[in-house]
């Protein structure tokens, strides 16, 4: 698939905010709830932290948004953590397995190098065996599991630690 990787835009709002809402739907890889508005997702993108990195996989030629993935600071409360970012990372369910998380990963994290970013820490859903492939694919390795660490819907989903060394 031929992709341009680029910085988000206010103007993307809408089309991620259709695949998070169709990823949050699904019930299995995130533990986001919705669904989220377009209004929200643009006032996530205007507030998004400067040193943070917020990417987009645009398809060629068409210019749909298939992907994206965001480094956000782990705590900015304290500057222990400065090094410490978090990552999300998500893709359009019928554009799955064509290596857009990959050339994602690859922009994001040399543009997080570039931030000063030297680790990066996220969480993936116990039940959500192909995130926790693609994470160890591109070199996290597991640090532990949070139990009991999101209630959605009534039941505890447990959530697997995950880092990468920059």
């Amino acid at each position: 698939m031929d992709l341009l990787i680029r910085p988000v835009r206010l103007s993307d709002a809408e089309a991620i905010a259709r695949i998070l809402n169709t990823i949050i739907a699904a019930g299995c890889y995130t533990v986001l709830e919705g669904p989220l508005t377009v209004e929200a997702e643009r006032d996530f993108i205007a507030r998004f932290p400067p040193r943070g990195v917020f990417l987009v996989a645009e398809r060629r030629p068409d210019g749909a948004i298939v992907g994206l993935q965001d480094v956000e600071p782990f705590a900015p409360y304290s500057h222990a953590f400065d090094h410490v970012g978090t990552m999300g990372t998500f893709v359009d369910l019928a554009c799955r397995r064509q290596g857009i998380g990959a050339r994602l990963t690859g922009e994001t994290l040399a543009v997080a190098r570039r931030q000063g970013f030297e680790k990066i820490l996220t969480c993936v859903r116990a039940d959500n065996p192909g995130g926790l492939a693609f994470y160890r694919q591109i070199g996290f390795r597991v640090v532990g599991t949070a139990e009991r660490q999101a209630l959605l819907g009534g039941q505890y989903i447990d959530e697997i630690l995950i880092e990468k060394l920059l």
